[in-house]
């Protein structure tokens, strides 16, 4: 526990903390190995081709109006970069954006990373008592395209009241440097509620979802870089203003994060656009 207590002191302070080797080398590559063979058998229908976008407008014109995503919670989809697909529909491999949300239910080694004594030991020292994960991502930030993710705040889309029930565990799956695109964040912003939300529309309205707010303009020299080395572990704490630059690099930046919450004395919004289902309730971190 001492050695964990400057990591709790910073991720309260700052909203959030950089720890290594949470995986080993080993671990990292078995985890890209099988995404690897995910990606080679990927049939992704005209109707499922949907790009990633964190900014505003897009988000509503794009992932908003789109089936394939805001049922997207319980299974394993595919998302891509921008503009990557030619007229005929085609798209090579090393254009796919996030697959998401639901590694850590249907992919045994994701959940075993999920789940790992590693995990559970960090969620309990951080005085998690009944932890539920929300959802799972592997994100490939491509190498020259890899885009940017605009400043934002998780809580956006992973509503709770009170607020600070929600944490994000990013694993970098190579090495996340200021050149391929780490994370950056405004320490201690996490201490001043959210300015917007990502909302289901009622039944049978048109886009599927809407925000309510704006995201604030942020000062861009308060944002301080996270480098992280293969194997290592941000936790983010969901009103942290992150984002990350665009990876003009000719590295790839591969990352699996997912996201759990406290569940004691919470109350998990109805109105997010992400709802556990029959066929996948949101499990509990603790495994028996």
């Amino acid at each position: 526990t001492a050695c964990l207590k400057p990591t709790t002191t910073t991720y309260l302070e700052d909203g959030y903390v950089v720890l290594d080797d949470l995986l080993t080398s080993q671990e990292c590559d078995e985890l890209r190995q099988r995404m690897a063979e995910i990606v080679d058998r990927m049939d992704v229908p005209e109707h499922c081709r949907i790009t990633f976008s964190t900014y505003h407008d897009e988000q509503l014109k794009t992932q908003g109006n789109a089936d394939y995503f805001i049922t997207s919670g319980d299974k394993v989809c595919f998302f891509f970069e921008k503009g990557v697909f030619d007229d005929k529909g085609k798209n090579s491999n090393n254009n796919i954006s996030y697959i998401f949300l639901a590694l850590h239910a249907y992919e045994p080694l994701y959940k075993k990373v999920t789940h790992s004594p590693k995990v559970q030991g960090i969620a309990k020292k951080l005085g998690v008592v009944s932890p539920v994960i929300l959802q799972s991502m592997f994100i490939f930030k491509q190498p020259g395209i890899g885009g940017e993710v605009t400043p934002h705040q998780d809580a956006t889309f992973l509503y709770t009241e009170p607020l600070g029930r929600v944490m994000g565990l990013w694993i970098a799956l190579e090495d996340a440097t200021v050149n391929n695109g780490c994370l950056c964040f405004i320490p201690g912003s996490h201490n001043s509620g959210i300015s917007r939300r990502m909302v289901r529309t009622p039944k049978g309205t048109f886009p599927l979802t809407d925000f309510t707010g704006r995201e604030q303009a942020y000062d861009e020299t308060k944002f301080i870089s996270a480098p992280v080395k293969k194997g290592g572990v941000v936790l983010i704490h969901g009103e942290v203003v992150h984002c990350s630059a665009q990876n003009t690099s000719e590295d790839s930046r591969h990352v699996y994060t997912f996201h759990i919450m406290e569940s004691q004395d919470t109350r998990w919004s109805p109105d997010n656009w992400l709802q556990p289902t029959e066929e996948l309730p949101f499990p509990p971190l603790y495994s028996k």
